[in-house]
């Protein structure tokens, strides 16, 4: 069964106040959007379709091109976009997701999928843990018996399309509306409490996170020599330096570091074991790309970066204009948020081989909690 998911990204976000569309502010060092796209890159999903007004469809077509995803013209109303992208749609089967919904797991959206595939529809929802009253009389409804839904939304493609073409007109808030007024009532699965929806900008300033836990530390140090070059590259940044670090990659020293920590922490072999200097796939490989190999490798092993805390020792380049770049790179690779990243920079005061001037060293400490 070929499946599609169709993200919503047409919308204003007025409620945000950012002046303009708020999937494109920045979360964790990326526009908001990127991590929703991020989360639907998986095998399971054959095809992705985004919807995107006119004003915003040049920085939302940037964003999907790394993904190979489509870009469809959204409408006025979240209806008429999922219109137009059902239109679009080639899959047997299709999920229907919020892009303001950035922290949905992978795990959930396999288990929509898997849902859709066995009967037919499913929504992801959850219980609300407040005790919830309605209307002036202040009656009390039973919490166990309600749901706040969420998306993913996944349905038969040829049902929800037949649900939208009955609708005509009509503007529903979410697709599980129309899918039971003209179809049946779908089949609910249980959401996730993090799977919250960016309405407002304090939701982008205190994004939430899973639980810490007990959690694991890990720590990593590398070094590299300098050689001939022009530059160096440290936490994904180019930084101009009239030496360049010898190595199989690019050698960014700094990732490396963060590399092994992570490895370190989820109790698996280190860097040379995964990315090993004989292997001529990693020859003048990105270290930043390798790093989210890393990522990968851990969450497999049921681990996810936490916070990062990593240290640079070089007489050279100064690195004090490179630090909120590095920041928002490593937020990025390793999708936490910026605060979660501190990078330190200093000299050797002229001792030993990195006070000599020459070559770099870093060290990095990560915790990891489990997924």
């Amino acid at each position: 069964m070929k499946v599609t998911a169709i993200i919503c990204a047409a919308g204003k976000g007025e409620r945000a106040g950012f002046n303009k569309n708020k999937l494109l502010a920045p979360l964790y060092g990326a526009p908001a959007l990127w991590h929703t796209l991020k989360k639907f890159d998986v095998p399971e999903i054959d095809e992705v379709i985004i919807t995107s007004s006119q004003r915003d469809r040049a920085e939302i077509s940037a964003l999907a091109a790394p993904f190979g995803f489509k870009v469809v013209a959204g409408g006025e109303t979240r209806t008429e976009s999922v219109k137009n992208a059902l239109a679009a749609a080639t899959g047997d089967a299709v999920l229907i997701h919020d892009g303001a919904r950035p922290f949905v797991s992978q795990k959930l959206i396999r288990e929509c999928i898997d849902c859709v595939k066995a009967h037919g529809s499913a929504v992801c929802a959850v219980t609300p843990a407040d005790t919830v009253i309605y209307g002036e009389e202040q009656a009390r409804l039973d919490r166990n018996k309600l749901y706040l839904v969420q998306t993913p939304q996944g349905f038969l493609t040829r049902e929800i399309r037949r649900a939208y073409t009955l609708a005509g007109d009509a503007v529903y808030t979410d697709d599980s509306a129309v899918y039971a007024e003209f179809i049946a009532p779908p089949v609910i699965i249980g959401g996730e409490p993090q799977n919250k929806k960016l309405t407002y900008k304090s939701d982008f300033d205190a994004p939430p996170l899973p639980s810490y836990g007990e959690g694991r530390v890990g720590f990593g140090v590398d070094t590299h020599a300098f050689g001939e070059g022009n530059g160096v590259t440290l936490g994904g940044v180019g930084i101009p330096c009239d030496r360049a670090l010898i190595a199989h990659s690019d050698g960014d020293v700094l990732v490396h570091a963060v590399m092994d920590a992570l490895l370190s922490a989820a109790g698996l072999r280190d860097i040379g074991h995964y990315f090993p200097d004989t292997d001529a796939r990693f020859k003048g490989a990105s270290s930043i790309t390798m790093l989210a190999e890393t990522l990968k490798i851990i969450k497999n092993a049921g681990y996810a970066p936490v916070n990062v805390s990593a240290s640079v020792q070089a007489e050279k380049p100064r690195l004090k204009n490179s630090i909120g770049a590095i920041r928002q790179s490593l937020s990025r690779a390793l999708e936490i948020p910026e605060t979660a990243v501190a990078v330190a920079a200093g000299t050797c005061e002229g001792l030993g081989f990195v006070g000599e001037g020459l070559g770099i060293t870093a060290y990095a400490a990560v915790t990891v909690k489990e997924v």
